[in-house]
């Protein structure tokens, strides 16, 4: 196949396997990125996140990730709900209302390799999606499919926010799509106002140690800084408010990913259900749930933390 058919060939088998965009750049060093990483790990806002600054020069460079790497290909998955929690219930970000979107898109990632080496070759190729050392964000704007926003979040022009994103590095080039090169937040600073903990700066930075998703999901210590008392806004798990406020998140669609279909429990548990679940049931009903990384105990504290009882 020529270079122009592979590239189709890949792009339609992503779509076809259910990622909503998919963009592909040129495997390099990301020598821009590294310094801002750099910096934003000796300012300490990584908080206790210390696994931040491990792997560092895997982070800014694919090929020491995969030798003889040519290609990143990017693929964004909505997973916008169609229904919402109640009103009032302590709340659960949306990326966490169906089923572990890791093990669902890790998946989909290997399929998605499998089926370019059945059609390509016997070529190498390594997929990550948020749990290894990778810059997703940055390869996602080399790739053309958005912009990062004030919050730190990729946006995309026709979708919004609410996108997961993933990674194939593979060692066979492709024909690459230009970078993203225009920011459209312009002006607008809703997101940086409606923050309740400060957590985002100017200049697309965010305080990681500050946000509400650290908190309740990457603090494993069991006290919660009292100087936050008060400003989780009924958050359990992660966050949104960032995201909520976001003007481009008006064009945010309904997932078509039958795996990101949201636990029944996550939709209609009152406040009383979520002080009252014991362990047990918690580590059923949430068995295949992204909440198993805050475990009950996490859940515990932080409900207790926003004064639900």
């Amino acid at each position: 196949m020529t270079k122009t058919e592979s590239t189709l060939f890949v792009k339609k088998m992503a779509t076809q396997l259910g990622f909503d965009y998919c963009g592909i750049a040129r495997a390099m060093p990301l020598d821009e990125d590294a310094r801002k990483l750099e910096n934003w790990l000796n300012k300490g806002m990584h908080g206790t996140m210390k696994y931040m600054e491990n792997h560092f020069e895997l982070r800014v460079d694919p090929t020491k990730l995969l030798p003889g790497a040519k290609s990143v290909i990017s693929l964004l998955m909505n997973y916008y709900p169609s229904e919402k929690q109640k009103d009032g219930t302590p709340k659960i970000s949306k990326y966490a209302y169906g089923q572990d979107y890791h093990e669902v898109i890790r998946a989909k990632l290997n399929e998605l390799l499998n089926l370019i080496r059945s059609k390509l070759g016997d070529l190498q190729g390594r997929g990550f999606v948020d749990s290894a050392p990778v810059l997703e964000r940055a390869w996602a704007v080399k790739s053309g499919l958005g912009w990062v926003g004030k919050n730190g979040n990729l946006i995309n022009k026709n979708n919004g926010s609410f996108l997961f994103i993933a990674n194939l590095i593979i060692d066979l080039e492709l024909e690459y799509d230009d970078p993203f090169a225009k920011d459209y937040c312009g002006t607008c600073t809703k997101c940086i106002d409606a923050c309740p903990t400060d957590a985002i700066l100017e200049n697309k930075v965010v305080d990681g140690s500050k946000c509400i998703s650290y908190f309740t999901i990457e603090l494993k210590e069991m006290l919660i800084p009292d100087a936050m008392k008060g400003k989780f806004n009924n958050w359990i798990f992660g966050c949104d408010i960032c995201q909520d406020v976001c003007p481009w998140n008006r064009f945010a669609k309904p997932t078509q990913e039958p795996a990101f279909t949201p636990i029944a429990e996550i939709l209609n548990f009152s406040t009383k259900d979520w002080v009252e679940i014991k362990e047990e049931s918690f580590k059923i009903i949430f068995r295949n749930s992204p909440l198993k990384r805050t475990k009950y105990n996490g859940i515990e504290r932080n409900l207790k933390f926003i004064n639900q009882y």
